[in-house]
């Protein structure tokens, strides 16, 4: 892996699974890794197991509930007041909840937290992004997200509160959500030297994200599923090598891409689901 000293990268979902494997590997190769953690203690924690396989990583803690639009801009801020450029972003944060909840801002809790932060999160960083950004080294953001099938996002509905709630109405469309915001951004941001990709890591085993759900699917992923160690090998490359740097765009598994069938070939598509969460950030970061 290409040396990262002196860069800094920031982390989300870094407590745990893919996250934490991710922040461990760029810690590895010597960037300045923020591990963002739902607290103080749990960014901490995460901070004291990547030590114990990175000694003398240098980590800093940042704590955010990327369910709340309101953490999130005050996590940013505290970003930037200890850094003003980024150069590489890795979105890895996300949920699988059994039963529909709604945040204290009236948001559905798997919508918020696996689309609307990852909108979030990046828009607001696209400032320190572009600004480490050169020919020779460019930014990188990677969002963890998953292949989708046959599914198509619900405009109607995005925060599925009608019918029934299942974890397998609401997450599908919210990784389906993640791809259109990976081909969104990159087309916002071509000639600005940042690049955007999205990864499908498959089952990885033994993480705390379908603690909620548990049932046959929990048991098929922590039996079938990967080590974290081994599905972040496509992230890490994605942030780091020489060879995907003006790669962007793209859906990722195993260093090969994948194609984006349906919706997720719909320009149409990228652009309303941007639309809906402009709408509910109150920003398109234009």
């Amino acid at each position: 892996m290409a040396r990262l000293d002196g860069r800094i990268a920031l982390v989300t979902g870094a407590t745990g699974g893919i996250g934490q494997a991710v922040a461990a590997g760029l810690a590895g190769a010597g960037a300045t890794v923020v591990v963002v953690g739902r607290s103080e203690a749990r960014a901490q924690a995460a901070m004291a197991d990547i030590r114990t396989r990175v000694p003398g990583a240098d980590l800093e803690p940042l704590a955010c509930d990327l369910s709340l639009q309101s953490s999130i801009r005050a996590a940013v801020d505290g970003f930037r007041s200890r850094h003003g450029r980024l150069d590489i972003l890795v979105n890895a944060a996300g949920v699988f909840r059994k039963e529909r909840h709604e945040t204290a801002e009236g948001l559905e809790l798997t919508f918020a937290t696996n689309v609307m932060s990852y909108f979030l999160v990046t828009g607001l960083l696209l400032e320190e992004l572009r600004k480490s950004a050169t020919a020779a080294l460019p930014s990188r953001i990677v969002n963890i997200a998953s292949k989708y099938g046959n599914v198509r996002i619900p405009f109607d509905d995005l925060q599925t509160a009608k019918g029934k709630y299942s974890f397998l109405r609401s997450t599908p469309p919210t990784m389906l959500g993640r791809v259109l915001l990976t081909q969104e951004f990159a087309e916002r941001l071509r000639g600005t030297g940042v690049v955007v990709n999205a990864v499908h890591p498959g089952l990885v085993r033994n993480t705390g994200l379908l603690q909620d759900v548990g049932g046959p699917f929990r048991w098929i992923t922590n039996t079938l599923g990967k080590t974290a160690e081994r599905a972040a090998d496509t992230p890490l490359w994605l942030a780091v090598a020489p060879e995907t740097a003006a790669v962007t765009g793209k859906l990722w598994a195993g260093r090969k891409q994948l194609p984006t069938p349906g919706m997720g070939s719909d320009p149409e598509a990228r652009r309303r689901l941007w639309e809906a969460c402009a709408r509910l950030a109150g920003t398109d970061f234009s």
